[in-house]
């Protein structure tokens, strides 16, 4: 049996795609007032749009349990497994690399491989079916890691969103970066560097907001990305969006169009527009920002502030 791959809920991959290929996937936990499930399973985008205009409504968002992990990993490696490659969220955005983590150093950091992908969404999914493609072909542990990694180091991810209230109170980004996006009318746009989330640019209307996403994706695509459009609330845009990156980039490998979920939501808020860019290689500007890290099981993960809309 080849390496066991297992990602977490962020990934938002496909719907039936994680099953098709045989990945794992631990959930991530929503809490919607007295009411809490797992991200995509229980708690999906729906529900969460419905909980956040409900301005009494408290939502929050935690890490899976590091014996959710242990339970996955020690299932795969009981089914025959010869490892398992662990491809996760951002440990800059969750506490779900740490927990990851601690559950590999005690099934065995010689068996389990974690994976900060530095990325969400379909930026953390492609990574995931790189290590899901390696493992097919017979590659071991070390090699699908690092086919999960070298994805991940290409990767650029490029959003907008109505406002930073929830990104603040979530502790995602700073107070002083709270501030680029606090004038009226105006759509802050933010990418992903390091792993963290930070202001890049900031435009009046939500169509120049798109128009600048589509720019900066095509900038860094080159022939032959891998791209995904995500939304939350936004299907028409997000649509009319993905329509665009196809006529400008016809070489495109993959386009995949899709709702994030209550998690990513809940931090975002409804609104969110985002482009993911895998480049086939490192585009001349991309430099480091979307390095990953990767980790078997002996370094210490790192904390996250808790506040207001928070994940732990």
């Amino acid at each position: 049996m080849p390496v066991a791959v297992v990602t977490d809920s962020t990934a938002y991959l496909p719907a039936g795609l994680a099953a098709e290929r045989g990945i794992r996937v631990v959930p991530l936990e929503v809490r919607l007032g007295d009411r809490s499930g797992r991200d995509g399973d229980d708690i999906g985008p729906a529900e969460l749009i419905t909980a956040l205009a409900d301005k009494t409504l408290a939502v929050h968002t935690s890490r899976p349990t590091p014996a959710a992990f242990v339970d996955v990993y020690r299932e795969a490696l009981d089914a025959g497994a010869t490892g398992v490659v662990s491809v996760h969220l951002s440990r800059e955005l969750s506490g779900t690399w740490d927990a990851a983590r601690l559950a590999a150093e005690e099934v065995g950091p010689d068996r389990v491989r974690i994976v900060d992908s530095r990325a969400v969404a379909m930026g953390l999914g492609y990574a995931v079916l790189a290590a899901c493609d390696a493992a097919d072909a017979g590659a071991d542990g070390a090699d699908v890691e690092d086919a999960a990694a070298d994805v991940a180091s290409r990767c650029r991810v490029f959003f907008s969103v109505d406002n930073l209230e929830r990104l603040r109170r979530g502790g995602r980004i700073g107070a002083a970066a709270a501030l680029f996006g606090t004038a009226l009318a105006v759509k802050p746009l933010l990418h992903l560097s390091e792993g963290r989330i930070m202001p890049l640019e900031k435009v009046r209307t939500s169509a120049r907001a798109a128009q600048r996403l589509l720019d900066l994706a095509v900038a860094a695509a080159g022939e032959g990305a891998d791209l995904a459009v995500h939304h939350l609330g936004a299907a028409a845009r997000a649509e009319d969006l993905a329509a665009r990156l196809r006529e400008r980039l016809p070489s495109a490998a993959r386009l995949l169009v899709s709702e994030v979920g209550a998690v990513i939501g809940a931090h975002a808020g409804q609104g969110l527009l985002g482009i993911v860019v895998v480049p086939r290689r490192a585009a001349p500007d991309a430099g480091p920002d979307a390095a990953p890290v990767v980790d078997q099981g002996s370094r210490a993960g790192d904390g996250t502030a808790e506040a207001g809309v928070a994940e732990r």
